[in-house]
């Protein structure tokens, strides 16, 4: 008995059906997974730009302007969601704000790496 109950605890959380998610805790746990894809994209997108301003020989400048949106970002994102701490939709709208930005600067990259 005491195995069974300690097989259930371990066992991870289901994932929400996010084309249907009903509560707060489901809306943010989709919000956050789609935060991660977003940020799984720009990554990926990052590696064909950083190889392309190698081989420009324009990294230096991609670097420290890559660093700074990151920067940026992440305190805007902070800001944004903080007129609402303490309440339980802070997490979605501080993983949408990261998700929104983070997709447009995957399009900024990808547009960047395109460019003869």
């Amino acid at each position: 008995m005491i195995l069974l109950a300690l097989a259930m605890v371990a066992q991870p959380a289901a994932a929400p059906d996010c084309g249907d998610a009903m509560t707060q805790a489901e809306m943010n746990a989709c919000s956050y997974a789609e935060y991660q894809a977003a940020d799984a994209a720009l990554n990926a997108q990052w590696t064909i730009a950083r190889d392309v301003a190698k081989n420009r020989d324009l990294f230096a400048d991609l670097l420290r302007a890559q660093r700074a949106w990151l920067a940026f970002r992440d305190a805007h994102c902070e800001a944004v969601a903080a007129q609402y701490a303490g309440g339980s939709i802070r997490p979605l709208v501080h993983n949408s704000c990261l998700t929104e930005l983070t997709e447009t600067r995957t399009t900024q990259l990808r547009e960047m790496s395109e460019t003869n």
